[in-house]
């Protein structure tokens, strides 16, 4: 069986060309005026800013504008409110970041759901998970949302299909098994605790690997046929799936990495960029 690659590089860099066009458009038409992303970095953590400087460089690259702030590791809860509060009045600022993890002494939850949801293009508000779940207007968090786009690309059929779903966080997990029953498919939200979960697996039409643990769900889990999502990333370039058993027996999978992590920062700029034309065109 040759599986079909789901390449999410390429799709990523598709898209972007596409959204290069969007902008231009909207420049043209708002008397040049851009869809601008606010992200809010709290604190000195180099990954953290490694990670707000690759979502600053993919803005440019669709002629975006960004809008980086910075605060001190010593920012209050309510400083950080504050600032929040700053953006979603601001007119000009059409979707808000708050990377993650935020220093301890913030509660990370009441930030995040402060953002206003016209605004929360990453996703990350209680409001904006059970909009989406309930099938109303919202923006999906971003990986997920970056996984649905790449099955629709790669016409994946999910209707009908057993989903099985490992992991459960609030910005993965959860989320996805929720996209993938609006989307018809008969899903199945395995975790850490889950019993006999190699059985469960074995039933997945759509298995998606989501566990945070390297190369955790065993190629001889998976039967022959499935579609393979690995959302997972650890050193030595391996996923949260041991991929390199399954890839000639199964009907598609993701690489790792350059399968779901390109999505990921894609769909963000994808959303903002949606942000911008419901409020400047």
């Amino acid at each position: 069986m040759s599986a079909l690659v789901l390449d999410g590089k390429s799709l990523a860099a598709a898209t972007e060309a596409e959204l290069l066009k969007r902008v231009e458009s909207l420049k043209e038409k708002s008397g040049g005026r851009t869809p601008i992303l606010a992200t809010i970095l709290v604190g000195d953590d180099p990954a953290s800013a490694t990670y707000v400087k690759m979502k600053g460089n993919a803005c440019r690259r669709v002629g975006m504008g960004f809008l980086a702030v910075e605060l001190p590791a010593s920012t209050t809860t309510d400083e950080l409110l504050a600032t929040i509060e700053e953006l979603n009045t601001d007119p000009n600022v059409h979707g808000i970041l708050l990377q993650h993890p935020v220093p301890e002494q913030i509660d990370e939850r009441a930030c995040f759901d402060a953002i206003a949801l016209s605004k929360d293009v990453d996703g990350v508000t209680c409001l904006g998970f059970g909009r989406m779940a309930m099938g109303e207007e919202a923006y999906g968090c971003a990986t997920p949302q970056g996984i649905m786009r790449m099955l629709e690309h790669y016409q994946i059929e999910i209707k009908g299909k057993h989903a099985v779903v490992v992991g459960r966080s609030p910005i993965l997990g959860k989320p996805m098994a929720m996209m993938l029953l609006q989307e018809h498919a008969t899903v199945t939200i395995c975790h850490s605790r889950t019993q006999n979960l190699p059985e469960l697996v074995k039933q997945a039409d759509i298995i998606v690997g989501a566990v945070g643990k390297p190369e955790f769900i065993k190629g001889d889990w998976i039967k022959d046929g499935a579609v393979v999502v690995d959302a997972g990333y650890h050193p030595g370039g391996v996923g949260d799936v041991e991929l390199s058993a399954v890839i000639d027996r199964v009907a598609a999978y993701t690489p790792v990495p350059g399968g779901v992590g390109p999505m990921t920062i894609n769909t963000l700029i994808y959303q903002s960029v949606a942000s911008g034309e419901k409020s400047l065109a």
